[in-house]
């Protein structure tokens, strides 16, 4: 039964972002030229939102769905690894016109092409792990 709960929100997730045109290759071709501020007002409400459910989390000491409280980490603070793996990720993003939520959006509506970037984002996640421990962190 929790299950059935994470497909209705991902369902949800999808129309919500393919009404929005959050998943649309040319809006996202259009921010990342900057000829358009849709997109960067889509990020700016999802970053907002984000601080102000983090907020709400914290005072109020909520609970996730199993009764645990919600804890969040100290973040490290070298901040040149999330430059570069920020650069990586926006080129892909530019690149295949699709993040990670929207990939998933775009072959749900059958868009077979994303198979390819499902693979590629696989394939650099793989690349990672075996890596990791060899990186500069």
């Amino acid at each position: 039964m929790k299950a059935i709960k994470y497909i209705l929100t991902g369902i949800l997730f999808g129309i919500i972002m393919t009404k929005s045109e959050a998943v649309s290759w040319y809006r996202i071709q259009e921010m990342f030229r900057f000829q358009s501020i849709f997109m960067y007002g889509i990020i700016g409400t999802a970053v907002l939102s984000g601080i102000i459910l983090i907020a709400v989390i914290k005072k109020f000491n909520l609970r996730d769905t199993d009764g645990m409280p919600i804890k969040f980490l100290e973040k490290d603070k070298r901040w040149k690894k999330y430059l570069i793996g920020g650069s990586i990720f926006g080129m892909g993003w530019a690149l295949t016109g699709a993040c990670p939520g929207p990939i998933f959006v775009l072959l749900g509506q059958g868009y077979t092409v994303m198979l390819m970037v499902v693979a590629g984002a696989l394939a650099g996640t793989l690349l990672y792990g075996i890596l990791r421990n060899r990186l500069p962190q």
